[in-house]
């Protein structure tokens, strides 16, 4: 573990609707590149993937920070890298337990929080809704901090632009041969019933869900609409988003979903970016007309809501809202003592 400065590594602690997000401003290795997206490359390193990428120092301090007995096979976070121009406050690389990822919706609403709550973008006594501008390898994306009484009560992101790319894509799994639906929206989703795998999204059903999930990455692996005209970073399937039917909220359709994304790394939030992809499905089947929201729940219980800004169209790209809560949970102060053999972290 070469990565780590001397004096450790600082991080703060955010949960969006129950999905963890850990902060890295300060102590960070280099990570070269005129943009995020290429700071992201360089995280990636050559020959690498998102899910794979190839030994560095900024790797070496995802899995320092993502792995036990600091973190754990949930952990999620972000690194605060300079935006691309003076047109955003900052930029982030988002990293799981199994590498780096392009978008993240859930971050991004708890970054957003961050920035404001510790005085990075700045906020009056009375603002009530603060703009934090952040750049993502994916491009840049704007989100919207509520204040009431000098407090956070909530953020609104809006995504980069969200398409369909295909529609009922046969796909082959051990619980029968399913139909997937493709969606980019900063990283590109694949969405299936979850009664077409004759499963329920509840906690019970967990471990066969994140087994569905990653036959179903797996098997779509190369397919065509998967690929993104910006290159291999932001191309094949990120997350799986297993869906159920729930009775129609007064504002518009309810779903519950289980995002299994990685290699089956389960999503405790709704999934942003996913809840993106899913309102682009959704406006395309006639089902979240103008004004409708999209009330999206976790297996945790939690919720976020999303819709689409009039104007655009889900296939040559859908612009889309998606409002949830962050709080801080905590900060830390992470050291390595050189005799720790475990020191560098581990996975079960």
């Amino acid at each position: 573990m070469t990565a780590l400065p001397a004096d450790g590594i600082r991080v703060t602690d955010y949960h969006t609707a129950g999905e963890p997000f850990r902060i890295v401003a300060d102590g960070l290795p280099p990570a070269p590149g005129d943009t995020v997206a290429e700071r992201c490359a360089t995280a990636v390193g050559p020959g690498g993937s998102g899910t794979a990428p190839r030994p560095g120092p900024l790797d070496a301090l995802r899995r320092f920070l993502v792995q036990e007995p600091r973190g754990h096979a949930g952990m999620y976070g972000g690194f605060v890298v300079p935006p691309d121009d003076d047109g955003a406050h900052l930029g982030v690389l988002f990293w799981h337990k199994d590498g780096f990822s392009t978008a993240c919706g859930h971050g991004t609403i708890a970054l957003a929080a961050w920035a404001v709550d510790t005085g990075r973008v700045p906020a009056g006594e009375d603002d009530r809704d603060v703009p934090v501008r952040i750049d993502v390898p994916s491009g840049r994306v704007t989100a919207t901090v509520h204040r009431a009484a000098g407090r956070t009560t909530g953020v609104t992101f809006r995504n980069v632009p969200a398409r369909v790319t295909a529609r009922k894509v046969p796909v082959a799994t051990g619980l029968g041969v399913v139909e997937a639906d493709l969606a980019h929206a900063g990283a590109c989703y694949a969405s299936v019933p979850a009664r077409d795998l004759g499963l329920t999204v509840d906690r019970a059903s967990l471990p066969e869900l994140a087994r569905a999930g990653r036959e179903i990455r797996a098997a779509l692996a190369g397919h065509p609409a998967t690929w993104h005209p910006d290159g291999p970073l932001l191309s094949g399937v990120y997350g799986v988003i297993l869906h159920e039917e729930l009775p129609d909220a007064p504002g518009g359709p309810r779903q519950r979903n289980v995002t299994v994304f990685a290699d089956g790394q389960i999503d405790r939030s709704p999934c942003g970016s996913g809840t993106s992809a899913r309102i682009a499905l959704l406006v395309g089947e006639g089902r979240l007309e103008e004004g409708r929201v999209l009330t999206h729940e976790s297996v945790a219980g939690t919720v976020l809501t999303g819709r689409a800004v009039p104007g655009g169209d889900p296939v040559t790209g859908l612009v889309t809202e998606v409002t949830g809560t962050a709080h801080r949970t905590g900060e830390a102060h992470f050291t390595l003592d050189p005799d720790d053999a475990l020191g560098a972290g581990f996975l079960l």
